[in-house]
């Protein structure tokens, strides 16, 4: 049976599995899901319509998830490209077909960003 190994770090919990000897890095996580968040309101019509439906609220939750995200890439060192790119999306994204062109480039970048990033820390571990 597998061990299950908790450890805390700040106020976050991470759980890993003892044979793997891995857990992710914040900011990686965030990095992912942040970019998925984005390529969503990103695509044509639909992204447009859940930030339409919900009254803009979407952009300010994700302007929200982008200034986290920046705070813990500069913690832990990572790069900080993809949120500061989303904080800008975020901010100017009410304009319509800007906003769902900026929501597809900053989805790709912190994608691209946090596979590379995932990857060097993959890296490290070995």
């Amino acid at each position: 049976m597998y061990k299950v190994r908790v450890a805390k770090i700040n106020w976050f919990t991470f759980i890993s599995f003892y044979p793997l000897q891995r857990r992710f890095e914040m900011a990686v996580l965030l990095k992912w899901i942040s970019g998925g968040l984005e390529a969503l309101l990103g695509i044509p019509f639909l992204g447009g319509t859940i930030i339409i439906a919900l009254v803009y609220v979407p952009l300010g939750v994700m302007l929200i998830v982008h200034i986290a995200t920046l705070i813990i890439c500069i913690r832990e060192d990572k790069s900080k490209a993809g949120s500061i790119l989303g904080i800008v999306t975020n901010v100017l994204a009410w304009i319509p077909f800007l906003g769902m062109v900026m929501h597809i480039i900053t989805a790709v970048i912190l994608l691209v960003s946090a596979y590379q990033d995932g990857r060097a820390e993959k890296q490290s571990y070995n």
